[in-house]
């Protein structure tokens, strides 16, 4: 009978947490960027004067 190897399913788990948190941030990011450019835009039609 094999002892279980907890130590490598932690291992496992662990590293499937860092890989998941990490496309979290990525989307994060991409969101981020999107959100700034957008309005950025809109603002600088708004700044324009009329005169």
């Amino acid at each position: 009978m094999f002892k279980p190897n907890y130590s490598f399913e932690k291992r496992q788990k662990e590293l499937a947490k860092k890989k998941k948190k990490e496309e979290k941030r990525l989307r994060k990011l991409e969101k981020q960027k999107k959100s700034i450019e957008e309005p950025v835009g809109e603002e600088d039609k708004e700044s324009l004067p009329e005169g």
